[in-house]
C-alpha cells in the first residue's frame, strides 16, 4: 500500500482509528468491536458467519483483481457450520484479502476494514452505533473539504495578489509607454501570463480552455493547492527576471525548470500531498 495518514474518531465514547491509503478509507474493526466485548472475538464472531464471509468474497471480486477464488468457495462452503471459524489472518492469507488489513503497533496496530466493510460490521455488531459511526465519519469528511477549500482559497489569493507585481514588472520592463492601459498592453500582459502557464502547465490558457470546454473558469481556477502556490512564486521571479532584461527564450526555461523542482518538492511534502490535487471554482 502507499502512504496512509492516520486520524482518529471519537463515537460515544470510543475512539476509532482510521487511515487512508491511495485514497482509500480504512476504520479500525478491532476499536469498533471494544465497544461490544472482547475485540478479538468479536470479529471472529462476525466473520464466521455465512452472510459475512459472503459480502466480504463479493467485496473483494469487485475490488481485488488478486482475490484467490478457488479458496473463497473453500471458505463459503463451510461458513456456517458449528465447526468453522475465521479470523482476520486467516482470511486475509487464504484469498490475499485487501479490504481487511492486520497492522501491528501498539498503538496504531489491530484489525481494520475498508469503510464499506466496517460499516457492514457495525451493522451487524449495532445498527445504532452503525449511524453514529457515519455521522462522525461525515463530519471529519466535511472538516478536511473545508480546509483543503481554505488552503485552496489563500493559495489563491496568494497568486492573485502576486500578479498585480508580475503585471507592473510587464509594464515598465517591456511595454512601451504609449502603449500603457490600452489593447495593445493587454495583448503584452496575455502573452507573458500565458509563459507562465506554459512553464507551470505546459498548456496556454486557450489550448487549456480548448481542450476543457465543459469547465467553468480558466486554467488557472482548476489548478490545485501546490500549483497555485508555485504559480504564486513563478510570477515573482519573471518580474525580476524581467528587471534583469532577460530574453523570453531563457526566462521560460529557468520558470519550467523552477516550477517542475518546486512542485517535485511539495508534492513530496507529507503536509501538502494531503491536499486535493484537484482545482476548485471560486
Amino acid at each position: 500500500m502507499g502512504k496512509s495518514k492516520q486520524q482518529t474518531i471519537n463515537v460515544q465514547g470510543v475512539n476509532i482509528k482510521m487511515f487512508a491509503t491511495n485514497e482509500e478509507e480504512f476504520i479500525s474493526l478491532t476499536d469498533i468491536a471494544s465497544n461490544f466485548g472482547e475485540s478479538r472475538i468479536v470479529v471472529q464472531n462476525w466473520m464466521r458467519a455465512r452472510g459475512t464471509i459472503d459480502f466480504l468474497g463479493v467485496w473483494e471480486q469487485m475490488h481485488n483483481p488478486d482475490f484467490k477464488g478457488i479458496e473463497f468457495d473453500a471458505f463459503k462452503m463451510e461458513a456456517g457450520s458449528n465447526t468453522f471459524s475465521m479470523s482476520p489472518e486467516k482470511w486475509i492469507k487464504g484469498v490475499n484479502a485487501k479490504g481487511i488489513v492486520s497492522k501491528r503497533g501498539r498503538y496504531g496496530g489491530g484489525t481494520f476494514g475498508h469503510k464499506d466493510i466496517a460499516l457492514e460490521f457495525c451493522s451487524w455488531a449495532s445498527p445504532v452505533f452503525r449511524l453514529y459511526v457515519v455521522k462522525e465519519f461525515q463530519r471529519l469528511k466535511e472538516e478536511e473539504s473545508n480546509l483543503k477549500s481554505l488552503e485552496w482559497n489563500v493559495k489563491r489569493i496568494m497568486s492573485k495578489a502576486n500578479h498585480h507585481i508580475h503585471t507592473e514588472a510587464v509594464r515598465e520592463n517591456l511595454v512601451p509607454i504609449l502603449d500603457w492601459n490600452t489593447k495593445r498592453e493587454a495583448i503584452y500582459q496575455a502573452s507573458e501570463a500565458d509563459l507562465l502557464n506554459l512553464a507551470l502547465f505546459g498548456v496556454t490558457a486557450r489550448e487549456w480552455k480548448q481542450a476543457n470546454p465543459e469547465k467553468k473558469g480558466n486554467i488557472r481556477d482548476d489548478a490545485g493547492p501546490e500549483q497555485l502556490l508555485v504559480l504564486s512564486n513563478l510570477q515573482s521571479l519573471n518580474a525580476r527576471l524581467l528587471k534583469w532584461n532577460i530574453d523570453k527564450e531563457q526566462r521560460i526555461k529557468i520558470l519550467h525548470e523552477t516550477a517542475t523542482e518546486e512542485l517535485n518538492i511539495l508534492l513530496s511534502t507529507k503536509t501538502l500531498s494531503t491536499l486535493s490535487t484537484g482545482g476548485k471554482n471560486n
